[in-house]
């Protein structure tokens, strides 16, 4: 089933200790500049960029790529400027005025779980596509719809609760961890992944493929499935023909 899923690219900063966040729900910078600049480039080449509702609710993320120049390759290419954008959510409680929603002219797509989806579309309904995700939204069923719609290439920039579904479920193909040079110290913050069976263990160690310096951060890139890119010269997969409808 691997081949019916996008290539799936998780990516995150976190602390010395592990965290994604401060112990409140205002925003901690834990990136810099040069790392920032490195996961544009990364996103020039996904066809889509997945988030939680959790993070559109306290980030407020727009989604798109910074650099001009990126955007204007891509355009080149025949894509929009920044790839698509999801997002998924139990209770549809996300403000139509996020930034995830106002800010760009590409595809928005919010997986919604069946119960809360009369209301998703509702309020959504003429920002994004809303789909029915299922009773709980399903990771894997997600993967295989995003497949179909033509996306080839996910990036999945959090929060915990998502990276957590995607690593249990064995749904990735890379992990790129940037880790910034100091702690939070505080057990009320939000850990990088939660609880839960992870395909890697002591048993079974995942692949460190890559450790590079940016700036004052540590990037850690790992194999996650035999799919792994070496290459940093990567190309949408929409740009090769494939169909998002």
């Amino acid at each position: 089933m691997v081949a019916d899923r996008p290539y799936t690219v998780l990516s995150c900063c976190m602390s010395i200790d592990g965290y994604l966040s401060g112990p409140s729900d205002v925003r901690l910078l834990l990136s810099n500049p040069d790392d920032l600049d490195r996961v544009d480039e990364v996103r020039s080449t996904c066809d889509a960029i997945l988030v939680g509702a959790r993070t559109v609710r306290v980030d407020n993320p727009r989604l798109l790529l910074r650099d001009p120049a990126r955007r204007a390759r891509r355009v080149a290419r025949g894509l929009a400027p920044s790839p698509a954008k999801v997002t998924v959510t139990a209770g549809a409680h996300l403000d139509p005025a996020a930034g995830f929603f106002t800010s760009g002219d590409g595809e928005k797509l919010v997986y919604c779980a069946s119960p809360s989806l009369g209301k998703a579309r509702g309020r959504f309904g003429s920002l994004a596509t809303v789909i029915d995700g299922g009773s709980a939204v399903n990771m894997c069923r997600l993967s295989h719809d995003l497949h179909d719609r033509g996306i080839g290439r996910l990036l999945v920039e959090g929060g915990a609760s998502i990276h957590t579904q995607f690593l249990t479920a064995d749904l990735a193909d890379e992990l790129d961890v940037a880790v910034a040079p100091f702690f939070v110290g505080d057990s009320r913050a939000r850990h990088f992944v939660g609880d839960g069976r992870f395909p890697w263990h002591p048993g079974h160690r995942a692949t460190l493929a890559e450790v590079r310096q940016v700036g004052d951060v540590a990037l850690m890139r790992y194999a996650l499935s035999d799919r792994f890119e070496t290459s940093t010269e990567r190309i949408p997969v929409n740009s090769l023909g494939a169909r998002f409808a």
